[in-house]
């Protein structure tokens, strides 16, 4: 067992903390150093940011990018998520899998057939390399429309056949597993998207309805394992509904998710791992600002040099 993942599997609550209350009776140095404090002592996962400014997808990816963003998160993290395997995001899990991290390795599905089928393909490739935990086949296809439910199936059957021996599933918002008895069936295991903020919860709700969010599509897999393949909260930008973004509420909904999963042993991977500027186009100004670190990998919340 390495020492990081003795460090993930002892870390406990500080003492006297109750992620519950982590909302006006703390200071924020105290909010800091508890952010910190779990941050250094390691969380499950981070969903891996990989376009700088000026990047978006079907910009072709270098590895040396890729590798000097996993060599900040390795620090932290046993685990990386990516979301597409190809123009450069096929390397992810190889360089992930150098550094010794598990992967959760998923193929883009969208209205491009050509496409689609290459990420499939390279999806299956890098399963059969052994760069490949888990297999995400699709992210949020069902949300967008892209596909119907029913070509969905048809790929997820079509993997699952194809790699036998790795654990295969989609991503989605919790909701849609409950919607689609079908899709959570057709599933190893369930990856559920968590997002109290995209609802316009408040923050002081919000911890009790991610949990929520997680119990219904643990409910939806009828036994099976659920993954939180996404959840995170925004440092700024528009207020949606009573969701209101601010760094004090980004770092103790990471403190929240990250112990929680901890005590519960959930697998969690946190969104996201870096900002990125290409994200204002689809979801407005808030979406630049999902990151742990900022967009030239400084860890925001804190000094820079704490």
């Amino acid at each position: 067992m390495s020492y990081r993942k003795e460090r993930l599997l002892n870390y406990k609550r500080p003492e006297g903390i109750r992620q519950e209350l982590l909302y006006d009776d703390k200071s924020l140095e105290d909010i800091k150093s508890l952010f910190l404090e779990v941050l250094h002592g390691g969380v499950n996962g981070f969903c891996f940011s990989i376009y700088e400014d000026g990047q978006q997808p079907g910009t072709l990816i270098s590895d040396a990018q890729i590798r000097r963003r996993m060599q900040i998160l390795k620090r932290y993290t046993n685990s990386v998520r990516s979301f597409s395997c190809i123009e450069g995001n096929e390397l992810v899990p190889k360089i992930a899998k150098e550094f010794g991290m598990k992967t959760l390795v998923g193929a883009w599905l969208g209205k491009d057939e050509e496409k689609n089928h290459q990420e499939i393909e390279s999806l299956i490739q890098l399963a059969r390399d052994g760069y490949v935990d888990y297999a995400a086949v699709g992210n949020e296809v069902l949300y967008r429309k892209d596909l119907t439910e029913s070509q969905l199936l048809d790929v997820i059957m079509h993997v699952k056949s194809e790699i036998p021996d790795i654990p295969v599933g989609y991503v989605d918002a919790y909701y849609e597993f409950v919607q689609r008895p079908a899709i959570a069936d057709a599933c190893d295991v369930i990856f559920c998207n968590c997002y109290p903020f995209w609802e316009g919860t408040g923050f002081i709700d919000s911890f009790d309805h991610m949990q929520h969010m997680y119990y219904q599509a643990l409910s939806a897999g009828k036994g099976k394992k659920v993954i939180i393949s996404e959840t995170g909260w925004p440092s700024q930008g528009q207020a949606l509904g009573g969701a209101q973004p601010s760094i004090l509420n980004a770092m103790k909904y990471f403190i929240n998710t990250n112990l929680w999963a901890i005590d519960e042993n959930i697998e969690v991977f946190y969104f996201a791992s870096f900002d990125e500027s290409w994200k204002v186009g689809p979801e407005g100004d808030v979406g630049a600002h999902w990151g742990i670190w900022d967009k030239s990998e400084k860890l925001k919340f804190v000094d820079e040099h704490i």
